[in-house]
Formats: structure tokens, C-alpha cells, sequence
């Protein structure tokens, strides 16, 4: 039986967790077991209580703040929450590209594991405006073309009106974007209008345009609007995607595939 110390205890350590889950907005279980002081376990199992009172949602390898308005973490916080996830949707992404085609490759932290997938692809190019994507390819593999413009240094991309004379050139054939947020409302969503301002030209200068995000982006709405739905040709996700949203986006024409 547990003791009413112990009962204290537990509800503070609840507390704590779910503050520092809504102050960084996405955080992984080990900074999390770090900064409360218990077992990365005790985490978890904390985790799944808050998540079923509605305080927060469980990711693979972290915790994400639940209110309707998403904020974006550094890039490698992206990378490594959702990981499993992530892998599987690019593997569901790298089947579409065939050869002799054209992609664009978005700076987002699922598409870099698309790029990573694609790096021994001698038989397509790939144009990019993803540091980290330039860096993933330009040992080999796709031709490689690098939009130039203003450095986003949270997103590792090159963003703004600069971007337009690369991209006012081109034409690809599949453009595979990511997302801060998703709604059918609002369409696609991120943090910041310069890296808005290209991912909409990008999606004018695509014959497909693909978006792979993990359930975690959907339903949620950021800041500046960087796409609409009828841009949207397919919709990679997960297991973990909102039944109602799924339905919603396959009403408007939008396939979605569960990776």
C-alpha cells in the first residue's frame, strides 16, 4: 500500500513533469528522467497517466504539449522524438520516387530520413533548400541542387523571397514537404513566414506534393499558414494519426497512407 508521503510524492513528481512537458513543448524521456531525478521507466509509466488525463501526448522516445498552437524545437530534438516513426514513413515516401525523377526534398526532420534513403540514388536529382539534406547527399548519389536564400538557423534551411530565383526556374516532379501543423482548416502550418513564404512556392512549382508528418502534427495549428489542402496530393503518417482528421483529408481528395 502506498503511504500518503508516497502519494505526495508522486502527485509533485506529476506536477513537475507536466510543467516541464508544457514550458519546452516536445521533450524526451531520458531529459525528462534527468531532470526529475527517477528511472527513465518511472518516466514512461508517469507519461501514460498524464497522457490519459489529457495533460500532454506520448511520442516514441518523448512527450509533446497537447494545446492547440505548436511551437517548433531545434532540430535535433525533432530528429530523435518519433524516431520509429519517422523511418517508417520515409521508407513509405522513398517507394513513390521512380526513376529519372525530380524531387524536392523540404528541410523537415522526416524528410532528412527520406534523404538518407535515397543518398545511393544515382538515377534522380534532387533539389533542396535543407542544409542537412545537401549534407546527407553531396558524398554521391542524386544529382543535387541547392535553392540559396536567407539561413533559418533553427530549421538548418534556406528560406525567404531569396529563394524564388532558384526556385521560379524549376519544376519538379514530387515534392516531399514537412510540417510544424496540420488541420483541415487551416491546411499546413509552421513557425515562421520566410520559411512559409518558400514551402508555398515550392508546392506552385511541384506536379505532387507529398507531406510526411508524424501523427503528433496533426490536428495542430503554428503560426504561419505555408500551404492549402487542395496543394496536398498524399499524406504520410502513422498508426497514431486522429481517425476524424484521416477521414476529413480523404473527403477533400487527400490520400493518406498509414506507414
Amino acid at each position: 500500500m502506498i503511504n500518503p508521503e508516497s502519494k505526495d510524492l508522486a502527485a509533485g513528481r506529476l506536477e513537475k513533469l507536466r510543467q516541464m512537458v508544457r514550458e519546452r513543448r516536445i521533450v524526451r524521456v531520458d531529459e525528462l528522467a534527468a531532470g526529475l531525478g527517477v528511472s527513465a521507466p518511472t518516466v514512461r509509466r508517469d507519461l501514460v497517466h498524464l497522457e490519459s488525463r489529457g495533460d500532454l501526448r506520448r511520442v516514441h522516445g518523448g512527450a509533446v504539449a497537447v494545446d492547440s498552437r505548436l511551437e517548433e524545437p531545434l532540430f535535433d530534438d525533432k530528429t530523435a522524438l518519433a524516431a520509429a516513426e519517422k523511418r517508417r514513413i520515409a521508407e513509405s515516401a522513398a517507394s513513390l520516387v521512380r526513376p529519372k525523377d525530380s524531387v524536392f526534398l523540404d528541410g523537415g526532420s522526416t524528410v532528412l530520413a527520406l534523404a538518407a534513403l535515397l543518398k545511393d540514388r544515382t538515377d534522380i536529382t534532387v533539389v533542396t533548400n535543407s542544409l542537412r539534406v545537401a549534407v546527407e547527399l553531396a558524398g554521391g548519389g542524386p544529382a543535387l541542387i541547392l535553392v540559396g536564400g536567407e539561413l533559418r538557423r533553427l530549421s538548418q534551411t534556406f528560406v525567404g523571397p531569396l529563394t524564388r530565383f532558384t526556385l521560379d526556374q524549376i519544376h519538379v516532379d514530387r515534392a516531399f514537404m514537412g510540417t510544424i501543423g496540420l488541420t483541415v482548416e487551416t491546411g499546413l502550418t509552421t513557425t515562421d513566414a520566410r520559411e512559409a513564404y518558400t514551402k508555398s512556392l515550392v508546392m506552385e512549382h511541384a506536379g505532387e506534393v507529398i507531406l510526411l508528418a508524424d501523427s503528433s502534427k496533426l490536428g495542430k495549428v503554428s503560426f504561419a499558414r505555408s500551404g492549402n489542402l487542395d496543394k496536398l496530393a498524399r499524406v504520410i503518417t502513422d498508426k497514431g494519426a486522429p481517425p476524424k482528421l484521416v477521414r476529413q483529408l480523404k473527403q477533400k481528395g487527400v490520400v493518406v497512407t498509414i506507414a
